[in-house]
């Protein structure tokens, strides 16, 4: 399965050269043209997802309630150019300690379309999956490759931002320290992380990023390099999206994967990546089927660690503001088989 994932990508790719994908509703990324205030007023923002999460383990299942994002934030635009987004976390389910903080926060110059300039901390600009907004994501999870492969996915940095969701090419480059929220870069490399889109059709569009990067703490010498493609297809009701990351080179696991989840021990080179289909039936109801693959050493065969994932579920919008989610995930061993699937259902309301 893995390598029919793998041949789809290069057939797109081959196919369609020097064209990326237009990134869209992008709210809390830097120099998106839809993600400031466009008045001086301070507009206050957020949203909480309460989840339900069973296990389906070895022996005893297991089950549990709990915050899966609490945030809040505030956003506005002061003098002409300049805009400010401030966003915290305040799930006790995310993060090292248990308490609230600081996620993301940077200042915007808007030179014009094409050079909105960005300085403070945010996500990095690598992948499609990390760039959508947690409250617009069609899956509870975000993908495994995502969340272990793109680490740290916040950052500190100076980065810079082109194009809108109006436009066929978007583009955004970043210098960021590479270590992660609140903590202090301790060499004197810095990363560069970037991703282009291009919009095909209307409603066909491929993209891909590049990250090269220090991250191992007083190391100047040993890099990482990573590179992702994706593509997205969207004909009337339906909806398909799929990704693929390649990484490779020296690692830091002390570095927080996404969204709480618990980094794994990686190898000389790693890869992953996702399909997901969904169709809307109605306004309301929208069924979501997802595959995905993660492999932490590519350069092992039957690699103990090999993962693959299948989510079925379906996402019901009661209005623009509430939403309910219900997923079942597979989770498939293909050298050790281990009883892991899980049943996660959650309820998503903005302000």
């Amino acid at each position: 399965m893995k390598n029919i994932l793998k041949k789809a990508f290069a057939l797109a790719f081959v196919f369609q050269v020097s064209t990326m994908f237009s990134q869209g509703c992008e709210v809390d990324l830097p120099g998106a043209s839809d993600g400031a205030a466009s008045t001086p007023s301070i507009r206050l923002f957020g949203y909480i997802q309460p989840q339900y999460d069973y296990f389906f383990t070895e022996g005893d299942q297991a089950n549990t309630l709990r915050f899966k994002r609490a945030r809040i934030g505030v956003t506005g635009k002061v003098l002409n150019k300049f805009s400010y987004f401030f966003m915290m976390e305040t799930s006790p389910f995310i993060g090292q300690t248990g308490d609230a903080y600081l996620m993301d926060a940077f200042v915007t110059y808007e030179a014009n379309n094409w050079a909105r300039i960005s300085l403070g901390t945010y996500k990095q600009p690598f992948s499609l999956d990390v760039a959508t907004p947690c409250h617009m994501l069609p899956t509870i999870e975000r993908s495994i490759v995502a969340d272990q492969l793109v680490a740290p996915q916040r950052d500190f940095g100076l980065g810079i931002w082109g194009g809108n969701k109006f436009n066929r090419l978007n583009y955004s480059v970043a210098l960021m320290n590479g270590r992660g929220l609140g903590v202090r870069d301790d060499n004197t490399r810095k990363d560069i992380i970037g991703r282009v889109t291009y919009k095909l059709l209307r409603n066909l569009s491929v993209g891909a990023s590049f990250r090269h990067g220090y991250p191992i703490p007083n190391n100047n010498d040993d890099d990482r390099n990573s590179f992702g493609g994706e593509i997205v297809y969207k004909p009337g009701k339906f909806w398909f999206q799929g990704e693929y990351i390649y990484d490779e080179g020296a690692y830091f696991a002390g570095a927080a994967g996404g969204c709480g989840s618990t980094p794994v021990a990686l190898g000389e080179e790693r890869e992953g990546g996702y399909f997901l289909a969904a169709y809307n039936v109605s306004e309301k109801f929208q069924p979501v089927f997802k595959y995905e693959f993660f492999d932490p050493d590519s350069t092992i065969k039957n690699n103990i660690g090999y993962q693959e994932r299948m989510t079925v579920g379906f996402n019901y919008f009661v209005n623009p503001k509430v939403r309910f989610q219900v997923n079942y995930l597979a989770n498939i061993e293909t050298v050790a088989s281990v009883q892991n699937d899980a049943l996660l259902t959650q309820v998503q309301v903005k302000f």
